[in-house]
């Protein structure tokens, strides 16, 4: 799962994004694709497992990050020649980044309007998804094939929830439905969750027209998180005995950089499962839903393909009683064919033949 973040210059994605994952700024590349990097899915289970097992290594989930290419509102790509909408086509869900801080380099557009990035995000999307359903549409109206009826009364229905500013992601669709847009690669299709930058200022005492626009995408079916890019940066650079001491003068309980990383995770429909030993404790990202066997193959194909039955205690449970020998003496630990759907949480040991 690859995850844009996407933003007008200025507005800190940048900034985010190496606090995610660590790239520095000199490691960019100047290219029109983004640049890529990974962020750790920060999560107390995992802590916890490590803490019991004392594994000679620990691996988080993780997020694949990509910084696209700034949004510039530039006679250039209002031509269509636009690097950001060629590259928001290779990621399977966005980040917007809206800049709400004040202090800083100027905004393009003058006045400093979160609302009104967002919306300039959203018509860029909405526009392009447009274009390419008008096109199509007047290539079945030349051909007008019976066998293409179906196609054209679904992207009608799309154009029109379009048109009344609406994403894709609004409609329902049948899976024969999902299958006839997959190729079109609409860019309202992919999740759009908002992320609001703020200053010290604003995180402490909020911002203008704070309540509204907050309601505004609650209405819209939009998931936001109030960051702070200046705080991160200098909880960073802090000692780590100092950093708890900063967050409590703030009064943050948790980096907004864990609640972004973790709030992208679970929109997306992902959960995680845990191998456990004395060599390795793990978390697998798989999507809600996921059989044993397809989680097996995400470990080894090997494990997918000589899959016999999968050993799964629950996390809850094994915290509860404190060992694997207490969770077996209380029954609690179960053997799952092939099609048991995977919990999120489950420790799992696979048991397989090739």
């Amino acid at each position: 799962m690859k995850i844009g973040l996407v933003g007008l210059p200025g507005a800190g994605k940048t900034t985010l994004f190496q606090l995610l994952t660590g790239v520095e700024a000199a490691a960019y590349s100047s290219g029109l694709e983004g640049t890529v990097g990974t962020a750790r899915v920060p999560d107390r289970r995992v802590d916890y497992l490590s803490q019991l097992y004392q594994p000679k290594k620990t691996v988080y989930a993780q997020i694949d990050l990509t910084d696209l290419p700034g949004l510039n509102v530039s006679e250039q790509q209002q031509k269509g020649k636009n690097p950001f909408l060629t590259a928001v086509r290779n990621v399977d869900a966005l980040v917007a980044v809206g800049r709400v801080f004040q202090e800083g380099p100027p905004h393009l557009l003058g006045e400093i309007d979160p609302r009104r990035d967002l919306e300039i995000i959203h018509s860029e999307l909405l526009f392009s998804d447009w274009e390419i359903i008008e096109k199509r549409l007047e290539r079945l109206e030349i051909k007008k094939k019976k066998e293409n009826e179906a196609e054209r009364d679904l992207l009608q229905r799309c154009r029109e929830e379009l048109e009344n500013d609406g994403r894709l992601t609004n409609l329902t669709f049948t899976a024969a439905e999902e299958e006839l847009l997959r190729g079109f690669q609409f860019l309202t299709l992919k999740p759009l969750l908002v992320v609001l930058n703020l200053d010290e200022e604003g995180f402490k005492s909020g911002f203008s027209g704070k309540e509204e626009f907050l309601a505004e995408l609650e209405a819209r079916g939009l998931p936001y998180l109030e960051v702070s890019a200046q705080i991160e940066q200098e909880i960073a650079e802090l000692p780590p005995d100092d950093r708890a001491l900063f967050m409590d003068d703030l009064g943050i309980k948790e980096p907004g950089i864990d609640r972004l990383a973790r709030m992208v995770y679970q929109h997306l429909g992902l959960i995680s499962f845990f191998t456990v030993g004395e060599d390795e404790v793990k978390a697998w990202t798989i999507d809600a839903g996921t059989v044993a066997k397809k989680a097996a193959g995400k470990i080894h194909s090997d494990i997918e393909r000589g899959f016999i039955r999968a050993e799964v205690a629950a996390y809850d449970a094994l915290r509860e009683h404190g060992s694997m020998a207490k969770l077996r003496e209380k029954g609690l630990l179960r053997l799952e064919g092939k099609d048991y759907v995977v919990q999120d949480g489950d420790i799992i040991t696979f048991r397989f033949n090739v």
